[in-house]
């Protein structure tokens, strides 16, 4: 983890403007490693000590020993907050000010203040990823930002945490090789693909009280929807075998198929329609070279509380670079609006305004939903997009995009 010190050994105190974007609250604490950061903020972010706590929480697993003071104010009454910056100034003389967040009353505030005693103020540009020498801040001038922040660092900045999902991320190293292949075998036979993970499942499906295993037996057919039969796909599980999936394949047609799966993992992806598509979107995100962190398979909590039953989603996939995150949504399905509304909801509460978000689907995108994507500032990559091989091209230049 990259750690950068203040170079003004005056600077023990940073005075930050209480802003809805997590990230402007903490990162020049982060950066700069104050003795305390002063937040100024409204009562109902001075009351609500949920919130700060996470606040601490976010900054002790950074590693950041920097102590939080939160001093409340009304931060649209530009006299109530010179009043209360001067007492900051008069009990903290080594003060800055950060000006990256806050309302318009508190910059306005944070000028005159300046302007009057000298004090120094300095702020982050986004777009540049560096800070700036606003008032007598020759520190900040141009200083790059080098902050790195993982997939698991965004949502806790946010004030969610990263519960266990689908996938063991750390192990998917061992299957990375495999998953553009996996993709092509899905391209080969998308038209049938339902009917294959379907046959998959029911031939492998366990009793209410039987172990899972990973040896199959099954018969040539095995009952589907409404009383429909599904013929074992001879030709797509020789696919699977050749790539590592699944093994000891024995076919006798018209009577019997039996296979043993590599592993649990690989029985999970075999078993579930869309965990192709999700793994070749995370290969792209790795193979494009612009993130710093990818995961799949993201479990979100609202709340940040393990030990309680929060609110949850999950993120298909999610990757980071610098302190931006990009959330992807993946369906072998059609992109529904309420798949976009909630793809927009989760990007803005644990993104905020730069984070990106794209929805990726294997089918064509009808030009109204690409409408609704467009308002919501969503990227749409779909089937065109895929068997062009773009997709790592066009999510690299989204996440780069200003």
């Amino acid at each position: 983890m990259l750690r950068q010190k203040c170079n003004n050994s005056h600077m023990r105190t940073i005075i930050e403007l209480y802003d809805e974007r997590p990230v402007e609250n903490i990162l020049s604490t982060e950066v700069f490693r104050p003795e305390r950061t002063i937040i100024l903020c409204d009562r109902e972010i001075y009351q609500n000590k949920s919130l700060q706590s996470k606040m601490r929480r976010f900054l002790r697993h950074r590693g950041i020993e920097s102590k939080l003071v939160f001093l409340q104010t009304e931060i649209y009454d530009t006299e109530r907050i010179l009043a209360k910056l001067n007492a900051v100034i008069k009990r903290y003389p080594d003060c800055v000010l950060d000006i990256t967040g806050g309302t318009d009353a508190a910059l306005f505030a944070g000028g005159l203040i300046c302007a009057k005693t000298n004090l120094p103020a300095f702020t982050y540009s986004r777009k540049r990823n560096r800070f700036f020498n606003i008032h007598n801040a020759a520190f900040a001038d141009g200083l790059e930002c080098h902050v790195q922040y993982s997939v698991e660092d965004c949502i806790l900045a946010a004030g969610g945490a990263m519960r266990t999902g689908r996938v063991d991320n750390s192990l998917l190293y061992k299957y990375a090789e495999h998953f553009d292949e996996f993709f092509s075998i899905y391209l080969k036979y998308k038209s049938s693909w339902t009917k294959t993970i379907g046959f998959i499942q029911r031939a492998s499906a366990a009793g209410k009280d039987e172990p899972i295993s990973l040896s199959v037996r099954s018969a040539y057919e095995v009952k589907g929807e409404r009383g429909s039969l599904i013929p074992a796909p001879e030709d797509v599980l020789r696919e699977f075998e050749r790539i590592g999936f699944i093994k000891h394949l024995s076919i006798k047609r018209g009577k019997s198929v039996s296979f043993r799966f590599k592993d649990v993992q690989t029985r999970a992806w075999l078993r579930d329609v869309g965990s192709v598509l999700e793994l070749y979107i995370y290969k792209q995100c790795l193979d494009c070279g612009v993130f710093q962190d990818v995961r799949t398979s993201v479990i979100v909590d609202w709340e940040g509380d393990l030990g309680r039953e929060n609110v949850t989603n999950e993120i298909d996939v999610m990757a980071s670079r610098a302190t931006i995150p990009i959330f992807i949504s993946c369906k072998t399905c059609a992109i529904t609006t309420e798949a976009l509304n909630e793809l927009a909801v989760l990007r803005d509460r644990f993104g905020g305004k730069f984070a990106k978000a794209v929805a990726v689907t294997s089918q064509r995108c009808r030009s109204i939903t690409r409408h609704r994507a467009s308002e919501l500032n969503i990227k749409i990559l779909d089937i065109d997009d895929l068997k062009q091989k773009r997709a790592g091209e066009l999510l690299a230049s989204e996440m780069l995009r200003d």
